[in-house]
């Protein structure tokens, strides 16, 4: 299973399309307005009764300025005082949430995301903290994966210091790239010396892992310029690396419009700094997870994957999915059982709903048995690159051939191009296959051929 991937760029010609992330299955798109915060209440009860353990992600929205390749639910202001009122609401959120479920639920994963989450002042993170371990149980022995994205030009060393003190063990930082300008056309200065300064922290400090981004396809990138930028990151030695693919796509986020298309490498030398970076990273030791991320073999993505336990849910790739999730703060998404709830991605909409002292859920979904088969399916594909029929017949109830009979043809043709390999008994992502194993992925979802008009980004 964990063979090296193959570059085949003629499959990669054939396959390269547009298609979803599955962080879930069904897709955010297939989120709707009827669903509302009745129904979550009801599934964190259910949470309760069952005593299942619990993930928290914490959206704080806040930037100082803007990244114009950035697509997250951001708010971009100079002025620190707007922490304050938006923390006081999600601290509303946290104690309406809370009161729903039981003292002997432990919160296994911890995530700030945003946004910047160190647009907080010192004070501000300590407060919400605190709110967190008082209305939940949040594992204190460091055993628990308590993560944090970072902005190098946001944080210092008393920052990383304070993190760890609150509990923190993991810490994600995005790079993009080191080249100046590069960093010029997307309108992030950040150098080297400011991101090494915050993992000489985070080791000193005795942080777990460490977690760097990067994105291929930027304004006024080169192969040969990347190249440079992945390997002053692999003498970094990250636990963990993410090399997005960059999608711009304008018309659906107003700050890409300031980049200019003109500056936008061509389709093969993004092929190609997507192909030396493999190299790059194959060569320094790092195994490919999946789906643009990459760890160290003792990382405990790296390892999970190896022994079958991988997941993957709306934090991306985990070891805890067996975790209800519970997302807190504007635009958050919450995974209960078959349930799916996102709270309003308007922060004066959110803000208006909790001075109301009502919870800011704003549409979701419920999933059925075939979304529960198809969400197994690709579950399977996207962590393990394999696929075992019989065990999702047993889990089922179903003939696995006879249920996906409209994909086996197209499956036919992926094992006949080296995509896969399929049996009567099991489905195989190929090593020239697996980084397009999302294309594999989209015969399964029964959504895909009624989303016209929704814009995704391209497989590679």
């Amino acid at each position: 299973m964990l063979d090296s991937i193959r570059w085949d760029t003629d499959l990669i010609r054939r396959y390269d399309q547009a298609g979803p992330r599955y962080t879930s299955y069904p897709t955010a798109v297939q989120f709707n307005d009827k669903i509302g915060s009745f129904d979550l209440l009801h599934a964190l009860r259910s949470s309760r009764q069952a005593s299942r353990p619990l993930s928290l992600y914490v959206h704080l929205p806040f930037c100082a300025n803007a990244c114009y390749y950035c697509n997250c639910h951001k708010v971009i202001t100079k002025d620190r005082g707007r922490a304050l009122p938006y923390l006081e609401r999600l601290e509303k959120e946290i104690e309406l949430i809370a009161c729903h479920l039981g003292p002997d639920q432990i919160v296994e994963q911890l995530h700030f995301g945003g946004g910047t989450p160190t647009f907080l002042s010192h004070d501000e993170l300590r407060r919400l903290m605190a709110h967190l371990r008082k209305h939940f149980h949040l594992q204190d022995d460091d055993h628990g994966d308590f993560g944090i994205e970072v902005d190098p030009r946001e944080a210092d060393w008393p920052t990383i210091g304070l993190l760890r003190e609150l509990g923190f063990n993991r810490i994600s930082i995005g790079v993009q790239d080191l080249d100046p300008d590069v960093q010029r056309a997307v309108n992030r200065m950040q150098t080297l010396e400011q991101t090494r300064a915050i993992i000489e922290a985070a080791r000193t400090l005795q942080y777990r892992s460490l977690n760097i981004d990067l994105i291929y396809g930027l304004p006024l990138q080169t192969p040969e310029r990347f190249a440079k930028t992945v390997a002053a990151i692999i003498e970094l030695q990250p636990d963990r690396l993410s090399i997005f693919n960059y999608a711009h796509q304008p018309e659906r986020f107003p700050a890409q419009r300031r980049i200019n298309t003109a500056d936008l490498p061509a389709p093969v030398d993004k092929l190609t700094m997507l192909q030396q970076s493999i190299e790059q990273l194959t060569d320094a030791g790092y195994r490919y997870i999946g789906m643009d991320h990459f760890a160290l073999p003792d990382d405990e993505l790296a390892m999970a994957q190896e022994d079958g336990t991988l997941q993957r849910n709306f934090q991306g790739y985990t070891t805890h999915g067996h975790c209800d999730l519970v997302g807190l703060g504007v635009s958050a998404i919450t995974q209960v059982g078959d349930l799916y709830c996102q709270n309003s991605t308007d922060l004066a909409e959110y803000q208006r709903y909790l001075d109301q002292n009502q919870l800011p859920t704003a549409r979701g979904l419920r999933c059925n048995e075939d979304d529960r088969i198809r969400r197994s399916v690709i579950q399977a594909l996207l962590c393990d690159f394999e696929l075992d029929f019989a065990e999702i017949e047993r889990g089922y109830g179903i003939d696995f051939k006879d249920y996906f009979g409209e994909a086996w043809p197209m499956l036919e043709q992926m094992a006949e191009d080296g995509l896969v390999e399929l049996t009567d008994t099991h489905l195989i992502v190929q090593p020239a296959g697996r980084l397009l194993v999302r294309a594999v992925c989209m015969l399964f979802d029964h959504y895909l051929p009624e989303q016209t008009g929704y814009s995704y980004s391209r497989v590679i």
